[in-house]
């Protein structure tokens, strides 16, 4: 079976079908706490480099077992750990904590064992990206090589994008390892979406899988800046020092796109000279394929010596709209000029001049705004949909422009800067940009929320998701303005009391401005390749 799903994910050949495993390896930390891993390498070899695998999911599940099996049939010797609290490894699990100091002491037990010949990469996907980010900066002497997946240095962006909890992915992450010793756990995903409309939020593990969840109570109690809890799980800031060859994955509708384009481009303008591929597929399945092949053919190269992989562009990227790949040798893309699209009574390139009234709408959390598409862990429910159920709302506002008379491509960051007016002093603000077709269809492109907490008329900057996509000739641009997106991001109540805790809810009236004073939009990245 493995060797039929290698086929069809267009995996190489295996090289190495004799493969032994010694199960339950006991991996000591400082603390007495003992981990436990699996070591699986070609028969009868002698020391080899070590490709460490970290996972929080339990090294015995199909997926990592698959994983690991890719790896291992293609001459790798793999050490796949399960982290602390997990699976039979000791100790209380605590997500992104203790991945530093756990992960620096295996890599010294490992590199000290006969086996290994003192070289060692790390790989994996998503969490398992993570854990190798908590290692590579500080590894001394550095990685060989890092295969990250789907990831980043740091998730608490991801937590909090903009400011707003991340609900939906946060209840569904949390839910999925409250219960992931249970035979049955996917029985929970209907109470799960139930309990995203519980209150307070930071008690939605009851109602989703009846009992206490720490990563949930974690995010949901660290909602306000500077409060310093995840600091230590922030490794961004140590990126540019890490000298280990590092190849990404990611794709445009994956939750950790932005933080992994930061870590690319942290890399690239330290001469690291990382590659990235960004795909049209999100956290999910879809990425699954170009994941195993790059990580396969960079290990390749780094452990045993197979530079043909390396002769490729830096950055490879899908075109949606266009489907086309392009190489770059640089992110963003030389060509791209940053570009102004300003709100008006529909959207104009050319900065206003008049007095237009401002866009106006009416949020209320008893009756929120809905989510449709984006970046999601939901198979199905992501990535580019249908926006007419929203759209249709009396709580959006709706900006459309003219038809274009060419195709017009954007490859890069995307950001808005918008003057807004909230009856509370208390809201978020939610923009999204469509692409509305010849048919009148109107589809998510990219978006991005930013959390308001101060009264009166305040710019709101609002970092949107990136984007590479082509809207064609034709079809026309549309902007909605939100107070939320529910359930992806948690309701604002509008009292301004922290949301982990928040009860009450208050409706919140929205003004925003779009006249010569005060014009506001959004900053488009143009490719003119």
């Amino acid at each position: 079976m493995a060797r039929f799903v290698d086929r069809l994910l267009g995996l190489p050949e295996e090289t190495t079908p004799a493969v032994e495993t010694a199960r339950d390896l006991r991996v000591p930390m400082p603390d007495g706490t003992v981990l436990r891993a699996d070591l699986h390498r070609p028969r009868g070899a002698g020391p080899l480099p070590a490709v460490l695998v970290r996972t929080p999911y339990g090294k015995a599940q199909r997926p990592v077992r698959y994983f690991t099996g890719v790896l291992a049939r293609r001459g790798f010797q793999v050490v796949v750990q399960d982290v602390r609290g997990i699976g039979g490894s000791g100790g209380e699990f605590r997500a992104f904590h203790h991945e530093r100091e756990d992960g620096l002491a295996t890599l010294k037990w490992l590199r000290a064992q006969p086996w290994c010949d003192g070289r060692v990469a790390m790989a994996g996907a998503s969490y398992l990206g993570f854990t190798q980010w908590a290692v590579a900066p500080y590894a001394d002497p550095p990685l060989a090589a890092l295969g990250l997946g789907v990831t980043a240095s740091e998730f608490v962006g991801s937590f909090y994008p903009g400011g707003a909890m991340a609900l939906f992915n946060t209840l569904v992450w949390s839910s999925s390892m409250g219960t992931r010793d249970e035979r049955f756990a996917p029985l929970h995903a209907r109470r799960v979406r139930r309990a995203m409309r519980h209150l307070p939020v930071g008690e939605a593990d009851l109602a989703a899988i009846g009992r206490p969840e720490p990563f949930l109570r974690d995010v949901a109690a660290h909602t306000e800046p500077g409060n310093g809890f995840w600091d230590a799980t922030d490794h961004s800031a140590a990126v540019a020092a890490t000298t280990a060859p590092a190849s990404m994955v990611t794709g445009w509708w994956d939750l950790f796109l932005r933080g992994q384009l930061r870590d690319f481009a942290a890399l690239d303008a330290a001469g690291r000279g990382p590659r990235i591929t960004i795909g049209p597929w999100g956290h999910d399945a879809r990425a699954l394929r170009a994941v195993l092949a790059d990580q396969v053919s960079w290990l390749g190269a780094h452990l045993h010596g197979d530079a043909a992989e390396l002769r490729r562009a830096p950055v490879r990227l899908y075109l949606q709209g266009a489907g086309r790949w392009l190489d770059f040798d640089a992110w963003p893309p030389p060509g791209t000029e940053p570009t102004r699209l300003y709100l008006s009574q529909g959207l104009a390139w050319e900065e206003p001049t008049g007095t237009d009234d401002p866009a106006t709408f009416v949020y209320d959390p008893f009756d929120p705004t809905p989510n449709i598409g984006g970046p999601l862990l939901a198979p199905g429910k992501g990535r580019q949909r249908d926006n007419a159920v929203m759209e249709r709302r009396g709580d959006v506002a709706v900006l459309t422009g003219a038809p274009l008379d060419r195709d017009l491509d954007l490859i890069g960051p995307v950001s808005a800067t918008v003057h807004v007016w909230t009856s509370t002093g208390h809201g978020d603000l939610f923009v999204r940009l469509c692409d509305v077709d010849r048919d009148g269809v109107s589809r998510n492109v990219t978006d991005g929320i930013v959390r308001i907490a101060e009264p009166g008329t305040v710019r709101a900057d609002v970092e949107m998701h990136p984007t590479g996509y082509r809207f064609r000739r034709g079809h026309r641009l549309r902007v909605v303005l939100a107070g939320g997106a529910f359930p992806r991001f948690a309701r604002n109540p509008g009292t301004g009391e922290p949301i982990g805790r928040a009860v009450a809810m208050r409706r919140t009236g929205f003004e925003v401005f779009r006249d010569a004073s005060r014009p506001s939009a959004l900053t488009l990245p143009v490719w003119r390749g």
